[in-house]
């Protein structure tokens, strides 16, 4: 349907996994796609990938836990493509232990990549949204939105990547720039695959999903397409789960 022809993306953390599902999205539907990771074989094989499918796409190497990444990932982006229409704030870290086996290292790396980059990315790419009537689209989790014994720190700076995400939505709406928030549910990539694999995880999601199934990336890709394209013009600080009805049940 080319409901993003024209328009430059950067979606970060789309080596692998929902990223990489949206990145393919996104430039089947038209969009110019700018690949982030950390390793460039693997962000070389997904512009390969996108490449092959007829898309466009290329790969902007940049480690979002170090001071100053962000902005230099960004203004890779604006002078290879003279700016940028749509950020999908989606790489991500996952640390889980309960209160007494968190460290300090473990909580500084899960808030530098969830919360600090987000933060730090949108911020450079504001004007050049501002300019262009761009948007934004955070990828959370469903367990920003419910607990779980483990998950409290990187539960924790999803909730504060939720909270940018209504706070933006008021502030940047009047520049007329869109934010919105993708909930993903428990979702198979390589993040999750481990934890995913215990037995006791496996039962838990079988009786908490009343769709009956773990998700798939490219489930999550309609609903991005979406939040990004002129079809959810007036949708600003909606926060979207596509968790197969676990947030419900």
């Amino acid at each position: 349907m080319n409901r993003l022809e024209g328009r430059v993306a950067l979606v970060t953390g789309s080596t692998s996994g929902i990223g990489r599902a949206i990145a393919a999205g996104y430039a089947a539907e038209g969009a110019t796609v700018v690949v982030h990771g950390r390793d460039k074989e693997r962000a070389d094989a997904v512009v390969e990938r996108i490449s092959a499918a007829g898309g466009r796409a290329e790969a902007v190497l940049a480690d979002l836990s170090r001071p100053g990444e962000a902005g230099r990932l960004v203004r890779a982006v604006l002078d290879s493509h003279g700016g940028v229409d749509v950020v999908v704030n989606n790489a991500g870290v996952m640390s889980m232990g309960t209160a007494g086996q968190v460290t300090e290292e473990n909580v500084d790396e899960v808030l530098a990549i969830n919360f600090k980059a987000p933060l730090f990315v949108t911020r450079a790419a504001l004007p050049s949204l501002v300019e262009r009537g761009g948007s934004v689209v955070n990828v959370t989790t469903a367990g920003a939105h419910r607990g779980s014994p483990g998950g409290a720190v990187y539960a924790a700076a999803k909730a504060a990547l939720h909270m940018l995400t209504v706070s933006w939505a008021a502030e940047f709406a009047p520049q007329g720039v869109r934010v919105n928030e993708l909930i993903p549910g428990a979702t198979r990539t390589p993040m999750m695959e481990p934890l995913l694999q215990a037995p006791e995880v496996q039962a838990m999601l079988a009786q908490r999903i009343p769709i009956g199934r773990v998700a798939e990336p490219e489930d999550l890709v309609g609903a991005a397409v979406f939040l990004a394209s002129a079809e959810a013009s007036y949708v600003t600080g909606a926060v979207l789960a596509v968790d197969g009805g676990f947030l419900a049940g």
